[in-house]
């Protein structure tokens, strides 16, 4: 009877308990990173990381007659920067992907919310190449026609374009676009 309390009791430790507990930790773990992240990220950017930096390179600079400009004293600044540049491209790839997420949550917001504005554009950065490239084509049009019409108080989008088009081809539009 013991035996089987304690294999149920092991049983539920593991199927329910320590499941739970690693998404715990991995949360935890993710978000002091992402903390990490962040802090390194704003003092990166601080005028006093750039005096940092140069002052490290001052140090190193005045040191190389004592070392007498060895290929040793050369391999420190090299190894050194090559650390630092490594590390620095993932912080400035992670800056970049937050705001660009970001930029691209507010554009989206605009989108939704302007009437008129054809919501099909909300996801944009989703598009293939060749999408985007059809849909840069189709504003190119757009322009062209802004340009010939010189009429600056007219609004031409996509939808509303598209919906010129199909009228146009089903012979019910009178009016010229």
């Amino acid at each position: 009877m013991k035996n089987q309390l304690f294999t149920e009791l092991v049983r539920i430790v593991h199927d329910k308990i320590q499941p739970r507990l690693r998404l715990c930790m991995a949360a935890r773990i993710h978000r002091s990173l992402e903390q990490l992240a962040e802090k390194a990220t704003k003092y990166a950017g601080s005028s006093w990381a750039f005096a940092g930096a140069v002052a490290v390179v001052a140090v190193w600079l005045l040191t190389g007659p004592l070392f007498k400009f060895s290929d040793t004293w050369q391999l420190v600044i090299n190894t050194g920067t090559t650390i630092v540049t490594f590390l620095m491209v993932f912080l400035i790839q992670r800056t970049q992907n937050k705001e660009t997420q970001a930029i691209q949550l507010k554009l989206n917001e605009l989108v939704a919310a302007l009437k008129g504005a054809s919501n099909r554009l909300i996801d944009l950065e989703d598009w293939t190449e060749e999408e985007l490239w059809n849909l840069h084509q189709h504003y190119r049009r757009l322009a062209e026609l802004a340009r010939e019409s010189q009429d600056t108080h007219r609004s031409l989008s996509v939808d509303s374009a598209e919906a010129r088009h199909k009228s146009k081809h089903s012979g019910t539009d009178k009016s010229a676009a």
